[in-house]
């Protein structure tokens, strides 16, 4: 093991892939998002010169390339910048890469990695602060993983480059220095095995990417009080790991579900709903969500700041479970 931060972790996973495979390609602008962490990528954009491109600020037009670079055999890693930059390429997505596979009759591979970074990031306003994973989990075609950690990250992507299958990988864009120990070797991460990073016999506390540390916090401040909350991260939505969800719902009889989508039709919201169809017998007290609000995202500080879920907000829905008995 070693200490890594999540950066480094991208850029570990993504200079094996390049040595190890002379059709892998890297394409995109700031793939370490405008942060210190940037010039991590510096040393693998000298190794690998020749196979790491920097399009113009088009992501429509380079998504498409990617698109059709990796329908002819090459491997792509395509980064798309902020989530709210992925809606120019969303067309090429949805309309193309999600299906050209089952169009094709299993004929057309697509072994392309579409990275993006979501969430709301400290000043960026309504452009800069969308967290679109919802919207893609209702595109079928695509396999969708949210890393929470540089462990995550490192082995999460690695799986991604080894599938033929268009994958599209969403990292939060507060998350490029978070530190963590990472496995110096070469590892995958399965996709659809969800990953129990705390246990507990009361509350199932489901969240992804950063929202998986607030929730870590959150039981700890519910441990204090007696309360002991086991905390899932599925790390995939597509696959995703339902087995893992309705176990641990058997176990606890009650669920809270913590996200940085929207609430309407978010991720928080699809997997409340798996369980309230699928799993009502089970519930002890009604599902409760922690999402960010139906509505655009401000500049201001403080309005920001009531968007996201937080460790208070977490807790507070924690209780309201356990206050139904």
């Amino acid at each position: 093991m070693t200490r890594m931060n999540y950066a480094g972790a991208v850029v570990d996973v993504l200079r094996i892939c390049l040595r190890e495979d002379p059709r892998f390609a890297v394409m995109g602008n700031e793939i370490l998002g405008l942060g210190p962490e940037r010039v991590q990528f510096e040393a693998l954009q000298q190794e690998f010169a020749d196979r790491i491109f920097f399009p113009p600020c088009s992501e429509a037009a380079f998504t498409a390339l990617a698109a059709g670079a990796a329908m002819c055999g090459q491997r792509i890693f395509a980064h798309l910048g902020l989530g709210s930059f992925a809606y120019p390429a969303f067309s090429s997505i949805a309309n193309e890469i999600a299906g050209a596979h089952y169009a094709s009759g299993g004929t057309i591979k697509l072994p392309v990695v579409l990275h993006l970074c979501h969430g709301v990031l400290m000043g960026g306003a309504s452009q800069h602060s969308e967290s679109p994973q919802a919207m893609f989990w209702n595109i079928p075609g695509i396999e969708i993983a949210l890393p929470s950690s540089a462990r995550q990250a490192k082995g999460l992507i690695r799986t991604a480059f080894r599938s033929d299958n268009p994958t599209l990988v969403i990292s939060h864009g507060m998350m490029f220095g978070a530190e963590d120990d990472v496995p110096e070797e070469d590892y995958a991460i399965p996709f659809g095995v969800a990953e129990i990073l705390r246990e507990g016999r009361d509350v199932t506390l489901v969240a992804m990417s950063r929202t998986v540390g607030t929730a870590l916090t959150a039981a700890e401040l519910l441990a204090a009080e007696g309360i002991e909350v086991e905390v899932i991260d599925p790390r995939t939505l597509v696959p995703f790991d339902r087995r893992s969800l309705f176990d641990s719902v058997a176990r606890t009889g009650r669920l809270v579900v913590a996200d940085e989508t929207r609430l309407s039709c978010g991720v928080a919201s699809e997997i409340a709903a798996m369980v309230a169809e699928e799993g009502f017998d089970l519930l002890k007290a009604p599902i409760i969500r922690v999402a960010r609000p139906d509505a655009p995202v401000s500049a201001s500080p403080q309005q920001e700041a009531a968007m996201v879920p937080t460790p208070q907000k977490i807790a507070a829905a924690v209780r309201r479970v356990m206050g139904h008995g």
